[in-house]
């Protein structure tokens, strides 16, 4: 009689640890999907950026060039 409480009460701990890992695991798998998602979004971000940067660079040599142009012009 005693054998068998103390039976249920292991088998009942291990399967509630084994409910707790199941949990922890699917916790893990979600908070993943986030991160993945998160570095996509700043992986946009940064394209953006080095997009926007490049017209900024274009639009200044074309600014330098005029204005070196323009100084040769004078002389």
């Amino acid at each position: 009689m005693v054998e068998d409480t103390v039976l249920r009460i292991v088998l009942s701990v291990v399967v509630g640890i084994l409910f707790a890992m199941v949990f922890c695991l699917r916790v893990l798998v979600l908070m993943e999907r986030r991160v993945a998602r998160i570095e996509l979004h700043i992986d946009r971000l940064a394209t953006r950026i080095l997009k926007e940067e490049l017209k900024i660079e274009k639009i200044v040599s074309r600014v330098t060039r005029k204005a070196k142009k323009s100084k040769k012009k004078k002389r």
